[in-house]
């Protein structure tokens, strides 16, 4: 048996899937790198805090993005919440199931309810958070 592909964060608030083929932000995006495109969405942990999601607003392709926009803005019974692009450069594609299926963010935050993917030349490993210290993160939080 090989090692888990996600580790679970359980608090006396909930318990919360954090996938470890992945990067994430403070801001509780999800990034995964492949070749020059960073596919974004957000975590399993900000979609329990969004509650049910019953809008998205996405970007239009071609727009340039840089580090800390927001792209996506999510409407949930809850609040209104921003996706954040943890990487600059240019939108090439959007999730436009999103549109009519935004409870996709809270079903598969992690596979069918991803956002953008944004070409990038780059991506800034330092300011992203591991897997590990993502689960941390929402430690520190769920226990404040």
């Amino acid at each position: 048996m090989g090692e888990p592909s996600e580790l679970v964060v359980r608090t006396k608030l909930g318990e919360y899937i954090v996938r470890k083929d992945l990067l994430y932000t403070e801001k509780d995006e999800w990034l995964r790198v492949e070749g020059d495109v960073a596919v974004v969405g957000v975590t399993d942990y900000a979609q329990k805090k969004l509650k049910y999601v019953v809008s998205v607003e996405l970007p239009e392709v071609g727009r340039k993005v840089a580090v800390g926009d927001a792209v996506v803005s999510l409407e949930s019974v809850k609040a209104v919440a921003e996706i954040y692009t943890p990487v600059s450069g240019e939108v090439i594609e959007v999730n436009e199931e999103l549109i009519d299926k935004p409870d996709l963010l809270n079903t598969d935050p992690y596979g069918l309810g991803w956002a953008v993917k944004i070409r990038t030349s780059h991506v800034d490993r330092s300011k992203l958070l591991s897997p590990e210290e993502y689960a941390s993160k929402i430690l520190r939080e769920e226990t404040a």
